[in-house]
Order: C-alpha cells, then sequence, then structure tokens
C-alpha cells in the first residue's frame, strides 16, 4: 500500500462519492459550454481545453501558496496518465455528439469495470468471486440504463466505450502514482501536461468564448480539479478493485441535477438501472467489511 497515506477502507469510499460529485458537476457543465444558449457551442476539444486551463490554474494557486515541493515526479508515468485523462474527457465530449449523452454517460461507466480487470495484471491485484459479482451487478445497472438498442451502437457509442477504457487504464497509473508521490503533486504533474497536450491539439479549432462561456470553462475546470484531488487521496488509501466501483455513483448525482436544473426526472429503467448498480457497489463494500474485520481467509 501508499507509504505516504494510511489505508483507510471507510474514509477511501467516502473520498471516492466527493469524486463522483464533482465529476458529475463538471460533466454537467461541460454540457452547458455545448448549449446555444451560451454561445455558439464550443468543440469539444476546446471544452477539454478549459478543463485543463482552468483545473492547472487552481491547483499552481495550491501549490504556490502551499509552498509544495515537486520531487523527483515520474514522468514518463505522468506523461502516460496525462495523455490517458486528456483521450477520454475528449472521446466523452465527441460522443455527446452522436449519442444521445444518456447513452454515453452509461458506456462510460464501464471504466470502474475495465479498471478492477486492468488492476489484476498491472497491478497483481488480488479479485475473488464475491469482487467479480459485484463487479458483474454495477455493469448490469450500466446495461439497464444504457437501454441497448441498435442505436446503442451507432459510431459514436464507440467513442465514448473507447472514453471507458482511456479512464480505466488512467485509474490503475493514478494508482501507481498515489503510492510514490504527494497527491497535490500527481495532480499539479498532471495537471501541467495534460494541459499541453489539450493546447496542442486545440489550435486548429479554437475560437473565442462568450463571458457566460468563459464562466462556465472555469466551472469545468475547477470541478475537475476538486474531483482528482478526492480522487487519488481515495486511490490512495484502499486497493483500487475496491475502490474504483463506487465511481458509478456519479450516475445518482447526474439524475439530481437533471431533476433540479433541467426538470428531467428518472423513469423506471433509469431508476432500476441506478438501484442495480447501487447494490453491486454496496456488496464491494460489506465484503471490503468482512474481509477487515475477520481474523481469519474469508472464502
Amino acid at each position: 500500500m501508499n507509504t505516504l497515506t494510511r489505508p483507510n477502507a471507510r474514509l477511501a469510499v467516502l473520498l471516492m462519492l466527493a469524486a463522483t460529485f464533482f465529476i458529475a458537476s463538471s460533466t454537467l457543465m461541460a454540457k452547458l459550454a455545448s448549449d446555444p444558449r451560451f454561445g455558439t457551442p464550443l468543440h469539444p476539444l476546446q471544452i477539454s481545453h478549459g478543463r485543463f486551463f482552468f483545473a492547472f490554474l487552481l491547483i499552481s494557486s495550491v501549490v504556490l501558496a502551499r509552498r509544495q515541493r515537486i520531487v523527483a515526479p515520474a514522468l514518463k508515468l505522468h506523461a502516460a496518465r496525462s495523455f490517458l485523462g486528456w483521450s477520454g474527457v475528449t472521446l466523452m465530449f465527441t460522443a455527446v455528439a452522436f449519442i444521445p449523452m444518456a447513452d454515453a454517460t452509461a458506456i462510460s461507466f464501464l471504466n470502474p469495470v475495465f479498471a478492477m480487470v486492468f488492476a489484476i495484471p498491472l497491478l497483481g491485484e488480488r479479485v475473488g468471486p464475491i469482487r467479480w459479482s459485484a463487479a458483474g451487478i454495477a455493469f448490469l445497472g450500466a446495461l439497464i440504463l444504457l437501454r441497448p438498442s441498435p442505436a446503442s451502437f451507432e459510431f459514436g457509442a464507440l467513442f465514448a466505450l473507447g472514453a471507458a477504457l482511456f479512464m480505466g487504464l488512467e485509474v490503475i497509473l493514478i494508482k501507481q502514482l498515489s503510492g510514490r508521490e504527494a497527491p497535490l503533486q500527481i495532480l499539479f504533474v498532471n495537471n501541467a501536461i495534460g494541459l499541453t497536450i489539450a493546447s496542442l491539439a486545440v489550435l486548429p479549432v479554437w475560437a473565442m468564448p462568450t463571458p457566460a462561456q468563459w464562466l462556465v470553462l472555469a466551472g469545468v475546470g475547477s470541478a475537475m480539479a476538486c474531483a482528482q484531488f478526492f480522487f487519488v487521496s481515495a486511490m490512495a488509501r484502499a486497493e483500487a478493485s475496491y475502490v474504483a466501483p463506487f465511481a458509478f455513483t456519479t450516475l445518482i448525482f447526474a439524475a439530481a441535477y437533471d431533476a433540479a436544473l433541467f426538470s428531467t426526472w428518472p423513469d423506471a429503467i433509469t431508476a432500476l438501472g441506478a438501484l442495480v448498480i447501487l447494490s453491486g457497489a454496496g456488496l464491494l463494500a460489506w465484503r471490503e467489511s468482512q474481509l477487515k474485520a475477520s481474523p481469519l481467509p474469508l472464502k
């Protein structure tokens, strides 16, 4: 486990839930950046650039205020993680241009399942039958929310699936980094590299945002910076295969935002999918508590 923080499964879950709240907030504001009411819809590459730009401003301000020292960062690992993160965000924003946002979001929530699977060969973590069952239940909930149909397998759905894959791999690299570097250093280096990638990619499509769009982009970046901090802190306190499935709770916050801001209430299928996902996460939490409490190996 991490030498910088103590293992704490319960705190890891709370930190992950905070991360999902801010992830949903960032996604909501990214949606508003494409809303014609705020001006000509921004290109997905420009929205992802805004996300990295304002996140970097916020994180670098904290680094300066705390006089945080950047000590021997693993630059190759950071670069790979930053590329995966930028790719996942950009593919997600691209996906919603081709398919309904609910479908793209549901597909992207497969990333914790990918993360759990990748944690086996890349991190050497052991995943027992109950954890596999919990992940399977959560996966089933995502499929229910997706409402499988021929339209779900459009070309745009491949972008969302690619986003889930990249984000799942990113989780593994975050876990590797959290075991050797402080969370604030990880966030600073990641966003510096991510901003560089995003700045180069946005050059061909950049357009001057309206004042309202500038505010929305600032919200996207600030919310994502908070999400990253809580996410990295959660990964530093428990195994990736344990905490990653709790990212599914982003669905709950997204549904709440839809209801509060757009008067869009979840239908029976959405409620069922969310309940199934929470059941999977609850089973995973129960299994972890049993493992922690028992002095003998549990089968």
